[in-house]
């Protein structure tokens, strides 16, 4: 989403989940029922909550981190059971309506960057094992004020016209002519994960494009890519087990995650149990991509061509190879990366402008980073080596310009 993950667009939430059935739970929440409440817990790390509901090196789910949307900022609210500041004086119900309608204690209408489209689907006994859970955490005061977006899009009244347009609660439907495995990983994906609140591109109102689900996004300058099985922008190329491997450990035999999904990774997926991972990995590689018009890579004697080989030999070549293989788990692939070939180059304009650290796991704890090279390359110079990376070795993807270069750049300066 990510701290910024869940900012990514998607993001500024109100709470998160995900594990439909890992334990049998009583009808009833019960503050001394301790399987409950671990499941709770699973559900919370599942979801990822920590990333929007904590500042780094702050109280955890005590709120405060701010979330940039098209429309404004949003701060994702405190989510500890303290009784002036946090939600010490809500109850079950107001939690469920919160995640299933989208309207909070009071009748307070939220905004999707709490992604109640998704959470519509979340199973009672997942909600009823979340507030079990976040009963038993640490009250910590913490005033903060949520809607800081500009007028009019800070009157809450227009979420019911958006409601109206875009939303309607709805419970998860197994589809029974698919397997176990597949309808768990369905469920994770579409209602506890939310994976389409980053990965599935938005409309002019801010919802999800239905007829895109999955296929990528820009969120704060980091593009979410293809998670279909596109084998070109993306993950078609992957098996089950290399999904996995990137999902538990940060790294596979071609990628690295960084930027938000990184930081999933480090506080939420590689938390999560091999066969929910598994899971995920069987729905995902199902997930069958739309068809697009195929792309030519441009001549090699092409001007951005040259001038971009030479930055990359200069630049790159001594990390990510002269074949653009780069090393397992060190330096990512550039060969062949759905990244790299993504129809938006914001991530990859935005690596070489900013760098990044990959996640860092417990199975893999050393998180290798890239350094920012914005500072003694050109715009001129980043649209060459981006354009020469995504035409060279077999990718192909259109040609990036300086002034696609200069926009990343703006954003960038104007976060820090």
């Amino acid at each position: 989403m990510t701290r910024t993950r869940h900012a990514i667009a998607a993001a500024a939430a109100l709470l998160l989940a995900a594990a439909p059935s890992i334990l049998a739970v009583p009808a009833r929440a019960d503050d001394q029922d301790f399987a409950l409440i671990e499941r709770g817990r699973y559900v919370a790390t599942t979801a990822d909550c920590v990333a929007c509901h904590s500042l780094p090196g702050g109280r955890p789910y005590a709120g405060g981190s701010a979330l940039q949307t098209p429309f404004g900022t949003l701060v994702a609210p405190n989510i500890t059971p303290d009784r002036e500041t946090g939600i010490g004086n809500w109850t079950e119900e107001d939690l469920r309506r919160t995640l299933r309608e989208g309207i909070g204690r009071g009748g307070k209408r939220l905004y999707p960057a709490m992604p109640y489209p998704a959470y519509t689907r979340m199973t009672d006994d997942d909600i009823r094992a979340l507030w079990s859970y976040l009963r038993t955490l640490e009250p910590v005061s913490n005033a903060v004020e949520a809607n800081q977006l500009p007028f009019p899009f800070n009157i809450r009244l227009l979420m019911a016209g958006w409601n109206l347009l875009n939303f309607e609660p709805e419970a998860f439907k197994p589809d029974p002519q698919k397997s176990a495995e597949w309808n768990r990983g369905a469920y994770l994906v579409q209602a506890l994960g939310h994976c389409g609140t980053c990965h599935t591109p938005k409309t002019m109102l801010g919802a999800d494009d239905t007829g895109r689900t999955f296929q990528g996004a820009n969120l704060q300058a980091w593009y979410a890519p293809s998670i279909t099985a596109d084998k070109r922008q993306g993950i078609g190329g992957w098996t089950a087990d290399q999904l996995v491997a990137y999902l538990k450990t940060g790294a596979n035999h071609q990628s690295l995650a960084s930027g938000p999904m990184a930081e999933e990774i480090q506080n939420s997926s590689s938390r999560m149990t091999d066969a929910d991972l598994k899971a995920i990995a069987t729905y995902l590689l199902d997930q069958k991509p739309t068809e697009k018009q195929a792309q030519t890579a441009i001549a090699a004697d092409d001007a951005r061509m040259r001038t971009g080989g030479v930055v990359y030999t200069d630049t790159c070549m001594a990390c990510h190879g002269g074949d653009g293989k780069g090393q397992t788990f060190l330096f990512p692939t550039l060969a062949g990366s759905s990244v790299v070939q993504a129809d938006d180059p914001a991530t990859l304009i935005r690596l070489v402008l900013d760098g990044s650290r990959a996640a860092a796991t417990d199975d893999r704890p050393t998180g290798p980073a890239m350094p920012p090279l914005g500072w003694r390359l050109t715009d001129a110079d980043v649209a060459a080596v981006v354009t020469y990376i995504r035409n060279s070795w077999s990718n192909t993807a259109p040609p990036v310009s300086a002034d696609d270069v200069a926009k990343v750049r703006k954003t960038l300066a104007q976060a820090n």
